[in-house]
């Protein structure tokens, strides 16, 4: 007995009828799909005086053409209310709502869930704004995401501002749009309801309940059928056609420009907030249009409404983290374009490298001066100088590093970029050094334990305390003899206070807040440019 239920069972099983699977109509594009239909697929010919009355789309003709001049009529022979002229400006936003809340966001972007009762309504506020039903509407919207600015796009901004904003709609289009899979609007019986009576559904929403809200309200019949009828309709028409079209030229590519999209304040005023077009496209299944507060999207703050209220559900965002990228991603590329077009400062690897002792000497017939490694000729600042003309002269022939970055004072950005501009050379190891022969000298005094006298009017040479080949010696009193070692060691002491570990790291620390083209202002080490040594084709180059 179980065997055989168990028998039937399994034949019923097997012929039962199969559920029909799925089908989406972008499953097997190729992958080359643009590419290949514009190969192709020739597009129809071009429109001309002989073939224009063949090529209209006339129902969307006649009314983009009968409804303005129909509402131009009544705003000339229609007297004025105020109760009217409130009630078309409220009906204005409510059928505006049903598109750009209905038809975009819910419908063509599936930004954010919709219980029954809001979708009816959006659907009956859509359809008196009298742009074709959610089914037609949201697929040409959803071709337009996937091919913007192609051939397959079937209001591409490329093809001209008129085109985009209106004339897709007057004539045939000379190309089918690109596929796009509309299969989930399909199921849809909210869709399916308003595709099936929509003509109905227009006349009514569109023309008769405005005119009957007017009358039956203040009687006030002509004024309800012109103003909240035909002359609402017409801004509802022209706000939403200015996404397709103003959208694309005017404003910011706040986040992308490799496509047309822009941002801009006036077109989100007059289409009720889509005016952030650029984000929209980067982010198009966010509910938002527009993620600042300040910024006007009457839209996404309806959805957000109907979401306290329990009507909305699952508000789709894009993460923060992304959209900041995105903003920055444009702003660093803007710098960009912006520092090809200014004039930026000699780098290191650019200048000659000079000694100390040719420094000073060429100090001697203009104006040098060593701020943190380079050395910059002031002569044309010398007279211009805030602070006067002695502040400069009195470092000239010196290293000002500890001067200029706060000792005396602390100079701004805008002083580090205009003395960046006077660079003329680098400075060998980057501090005051001593010279080779002195350094060999005291090596050779350490290891013979022999102290050489200083020849006579050889100058002192000054070295770094922290130099590898140096010891730190005793401090020379009066009645020691003036010899290399105690030469060297004076000089050592001399700069052992500015060149202290912590006060380096003090310099280097405030410098790296001064950004100069590419690189902030370092200490040089000696020995890493001594290719720059070439420069010129000398021992230490030449100054430029």
């Amino acid at each position: 007995m179980v065997a055989e239920l168990k028998q039937r069972t399994t034949t019923a099983t097997r012929d039962a009828p199969a559920a029909p699977k799925e089908e989406f109509a972008d499953a097997n594009i190729p992958d080359d799909y643009v590419s290949r239909v514009l190969a192709t697929e020739k597009p129809l010919p071009p429109i001309q005086l002989k073939n224009i009355l063949s090529e209209i789309q006339w129902v969307s003709f006649l009314a983009l053409t009968v409804t303005p001049i129909l509402a131009i009529y009544g705003l000339f022979t229609t007297s004025w209310n105020t109760k009217t002229a409130l009630w078309s400006f409220i009906y204005y936003f409510m059928t505006g709502l049903g598109i750009t809340a209905g038809y975009h966001r819910l419908w063509a972007h599936r930004s954010y869930n919709a219980t029954y009762p809001l979708q009816y309504f959006l659907a009956c506020m859509g359809s008196g704004a009298v742009q074709g039903s959610i089914h037609w509407w949201s697929r040409g919207h959803r071709a337009h995401h996937r091919y913007t600015d192609t051939d397959l796009d079937p209001y591409g901004a490329h093809f001209g501002l008129f085109w985009s904003h209106l004339g897709w709609m007057l004539v045939k289009p000379r190309r089918k749009p690109g596929v796009a899979d509309i299969s989930d609007l399909r199921k849809n019986p909210v869709i399916k309801f308003q595709h099936k009576f929509y003509i109905p559904m227009l006349l009514f929403f569109g023309f008769g309940l405005p005119t009957l809200v007017a009358g039956l309200g203040w009687n006030d019949w002509r004024g309800g059928f012109f103003f909240a009828g035909m002359l609402r309709l017409v801004f509802v028409h022209h706000s939403t056609f200015c996404v397709n079209s103003l959208a694309h030229y005017l404003g910011e590519a706040t986040f992308d420009n490799k496509m047309t999209p822009r941002d801009h304040f006036f077109t989100a005023l007059v289409t009720v907030g889509e005016g952030y077009h650029n984000f929209h496209h980067q982010f198009p299944m966010d509910y938002r249009n527009a993620v600042q507060w300040y910024q006007f999207d009457p839209t996404k703050w309806f959805i957000a409404s109907m979401y306290k209220l329990g009507l909305a559900t699952h508000l789709k965002t894009f993460p923060d983290n992304e959209v900041k990228k995105g903003r920055l991603a444009m702003q660093l590329q803007k710098a960009h374009e912006l520092g090809q077009q200014l004039e930026w400062p000699k780098s290191s690897a650019h200048l000659p490298v000079i000694s100390w002792d040719d420094f000073v000497e060429e100090s001697k017939t203009r104006p040098l001066m060593v701020v943190h490694g380079f050395i910059h000729d002031v002569s044309s600042f010398l007279d211009e100088h805030p602070g006067g003309r002695h502040l400069l002269t009195g470092k000239i022939g010196k290293d000002a590093t500890t001067a200029f970055l706060g000792g005396v004072y602390d100079h701004s950005n805008a002083a580090h970029n205009l003395l960046s501009m006077m660079r003329v050379g680098v400075l060998d190891g980057g501090y005051q050094l001593a010279k080779d022969e002195l350094a060999k000298a005291e090596r050779e005094n350490r290891a013979t334990g022999v102290s050489s006298h200083r020849p006579a009017g050889s100058p002192p040479s000054p070295v770094t305390s922290d130099d590898e080949d140096f010891a730190a010696p005793a401090t020379p009193t009066d009645d020691t003899p003036m010899t290399t070692t105690s030469t060297v060691a004076a000089a050592s002491e001399q700069l052992k206070a500015q060149q202290s570990a912590d006060n380096v790291k003090s310099i280097n620390a405030k410098a790296a807040a001064y950004v100069t083209p590419g690189e902030a202002y370092t200490i040089v080490k000696r020995g890493d440019l001594r290719e720059n040594a070439k420069v010129g084709g000398t021992k230490f180059g030449r100054f430029l």
